[in-house]
């Protein structure tokens, strides 16, 4: 039995001219990076932005370091890339936070209740973190990447995508009514 071929090899048989592999490439990773989109850009905008972030891919896809084989953290740099130039281009009249729906796709099970108290804490908490430290938090809490593999995806060492993750922990931790709202919630687990 032939084990499949990861990503890098796929982009690398892409780049040789088979159509099929890329494909491939979006398919495996399509729903984690709409996912993504959705949760930064909102599920509107993010259905155009995940067409542009397979055509950005497959235009740069020459430039994918094919030591790694996984191609989601690269997927995720093309699509943070992509949503950089999205909130550029909006009108100065319609601002957008970068993790505009973070919280509220973050627990699908909470009671109405303590979801409605608990989104205006979070989001107050996130908004106070540095970009690049919200970035590598939700790549991490929300996107399921190791720390090293955040950083990878928006061009940064390891060494200080861990300091940026430990930082906005700290911040968060550290952030007016999240210690309530942290104390709280381990209660109503503790109760469950």
């Amino acid at each position: 039995m032939t084990a499949d071929p990861d990503d890098a090899e796929l982009i690398a048989r892409s780049l040789g001219g088979d159509v099929d592999a890329f494909m491939e490439v979006v398919r495996r990773h399509e729903a984690a990076v709409g996912a993504y989109l959705a949760r930064r850009a909102g599920r509107d905008a993010a259905e155009d932005l995940l067409g542009e972030v397979w055509v950005a891919a497959l235009a740069s896809r020459a430039a994918y370091d094919r030591s790694f084989p996984g191609a989601r953290p690269w997927l995720f740099g093309v699509a943070h890339n992509v949503l950089r130039r999205h909130w550029r281009s909006r009108p100065a009249e319609e601002p957008r936070a970068d993790v505009p729906d973070a919280v509220s796709g973050w627990d699908p099970w909470a009671a109405v209740d303590d979801r409605v108290d608990a989104e205006p804490v979070l989001l107050r908490a996130l908004a106070l973190l540095r970009p690049q430290q919200r970035e590598i938090l939700a790549l991490v809490a929300w996107e399921d990447l190791t720390v090293a593999d955040a950083g990878r995806a928006i061009g940064m060492p390891p060494g200080t995508a861990r300091r940026y993750l430990h930082e906005a922990r700290a911040a968060l931790r550290d952030a007016p009514g999240m210690a309530a709202l942290l104390t709280e919630h381990d209660t109503i687990k503790e109760a469950r």
